[in-house]
């Protein structure tokens, strides 16, 4: 699939708000996390037996977990709705700390879905994760 032509600045700005929140996770910077998502949030990791909710995704980034090393992000798709709810879906392509001086190559996909308050976009669900796992 080719990648995603922005057709507007709504979407746009929501793409840029999907490259901010992996800086984010990248730099294991919890506060913008939390501040980035919906207090209700939900979201359901490909291999997961069940959804997770907010307080997991927080500790995703936390320093207990595999650093993000780079990352590349490739659009899909983006929709917007009534100017208040809108989609990412891409792939991305991730090197992640694994053991003492080592890293692993990781791919998949997210469907992200947010919702705009006060001209900010709040991520209130994510689905996907790895390639390859059920």
């Amino acid at each position: 699939m080719a990648r995603h032509r922005f057709s507007s600045d709504e979407e746009r700005g929501l793409w840029a708000r999907v490259e901010a929140l992996w800086r984010l996770a990248a730099a294991q910077d919890r506060a913008g996390v939390v501040a980035a998502l919906h207090p209700d949030f939900s979201g359901w990791v490909t291999g997961q037996p069940e959804p997770h909710d907010r307080a997991a995704a927080i500790a995703s980034v936390g320093p207990s977990c595999p650093r993000v090393l780079s990352y590349e992000l490739r659009p899909l798709g983006i929709a917007i709705f009534d100017g208040k709810v809108g989609v990412a879906h891409y792939t991305y392509v991730a090197e992640v700390e694994s053991g003492v001086n080592g890293a692993r190559t990781v791919s998949g996909r997210w469907s992200e879905v947010y919702l705009r308050q006060e001209e900010q976009w709040a991520m209130i669900s994510v689905s996907g994760g790895p390639d390859g796992q059920r």
